[in-house]
């Protein structure tokens, strides 16, 4: 069987391309079809399969600067070339869905999210202030034209698959299609608590995160400067310059860092700090892995993955063995009052129940539901 993936770019390892890892795992012999492809910056399961860039990467600093190129990325993707394949399979959270396919292969999209910067998000993004009124009327239409260029091109896709809940409703909602559900996986088998009880506990909260907007690091920087408690910050991104000018000493920014460190920071940590409305969240995940409970922004992907302190909703009470707690108000208020309850009911956390619900997304429970989805849609086995 001949199979084309189809990814957004390959620039860095992050939950997209930890799926798309596994993709390749499962179809080793595929072709791989990217916009941009910044060569070491992916793990050696994907840089060993056949990869092929668009016009994009000839240009100077692409690889850099590719997010630039946004008005540009509907007629790159479309200029790839997808005949005599049986499967095409992209994982998509911009423009890969929209790869035009030459005859009739099954077109399957493991979607992490329609393209944020152009619905939903879009405000965070490119907020009114920062343009001109040239700049925001050119903008506006730019907008209306990916828009309309998404909803048409997910006519094209035969099967979507979402990450979420949360990504299917949105995928029904923009542009009226179903969607199944396999939430993307974590790596238990790495992400594990620390083998010595005494080095299960510390007295330092974390964020691990891309630096953007939409992440909403800036509420967890406002709440720790008031609480006046230790929080590392492990992620790279536009925002980091502006979020250091603001943070007190009490908080400390290391950058990117491999998985081993993210690894031993996870385990050491008092709790995951995770202000962001995410389509899923990984980082949550690996974070209960570990053994350590999250205290999310109650929206979005976060609450399939974490069992509340405090329930579902304010108003529910307190239920057995949970993994964290929400606050749903996107402020450093309600971040301070979650840390506090956090805080005085820091017993109520079990690190082996945490785990357990993080064992639910394993990378083995993912690579079985996608290989039967596929094999099921094929009608013949895939592997």
């Amino acid at each position: 069987m001949k199979v084309a993936l189809v990814h957004d770019w390959l620039t860095g390892m992050r939950g997209g391309e930890r799926c798309l890892e596994v993709f390749c795992e499962i179809f080793p012999r595929a072709d791989l079809f990217t916009l941009v492809h910044r060569r070491g910056a992916v793990s050696p399961t994907i840089e060993r399969v056949s990869i092929h860039t668009s016009w994009l990467q000839s240009l100077p600093l692409a690889t850099a600067y590719y997010r630039h190129l946004l008005p540009f990325f509907p007629w790159a993707i479309r200029r790839f070339q997808l005949a005599g394949y049986d499967l095409v399979l992209s994982s998509s959270h911009a423009v890969a869905k929209g790869v035009r396919r030459d005859g009739s292969p099954l077109h399957v999209c493991y979607c992490f999210t329609p393209m944020r910067y152009i619905w939903d998000q879009s405000p965070v993004y490119f907020p009114r202030e920062r343009f001109s009124s040239v700049s925001w009327a050119f903008l506006q239409a730019l907008l209306r034209y990916l828009r309309s260029w998404d909803v048409k091109t997910s006519r094209d896709v035969d099967e979507f698959i979402a990450i979420s809940d949360h990504i299917a409703a949105k995928i029904r909602a923009y542009y009226n299609r179903h969607a199944y559900v396999i939430p993307p996986p974590v790596d238990c088998g790495f992400f594990t608590p620390h083998s010595s009880p005494q080095q299960h506990g510390a007295s330092f909260y974390l964020i691990v995160s891309a630096l953007v907007p939409y992440k909403r690091v800036d509420i967890a920087i406002e709440a720790f400067n008031r609480l006046q408690l230790p929080l590392v910050v492990i992620g790279v991104g536009p925002e980091r310059p502006k979020l250091e000018r603001h943070a007190s000493s009490s908080i400390m920014f290391l950058g990117w860092q491999p998985d081993l460190v993210v690894r031993d920071y996870y385990r050491r940590c008092t709790a995951l700090i995770f202000p962001g409305e995410e389509d899923f969240g990984i980082v949550p995940v690996e974070a209960q892995a570990c053994g350590k409970p999250v205290i999310a922004f109650g929206k979005g992907g976060a609450l399939e993955t974490v069992v509340p302190l405090n329930g579902s909703t304010p108003e529910a009470g307190p239920c057995h063995n949970p993994t964290g707690l929400f606050f749903y108000e996107a402020s450093a208020d309600a971040l301070c009052d979650a840390v506090a309850v956090c805080q005085r009911h820091a017993t109520a956390f079990d690190p082996a129940a945490i785990r357990q619900n993080a064992l639910r997304f394993d990378r083995p429970e993912f690579k079985a539901r996608i290989t039967a989805f596929l094999t099921s849609k094929m009608g013949m086995a895939i592997v």
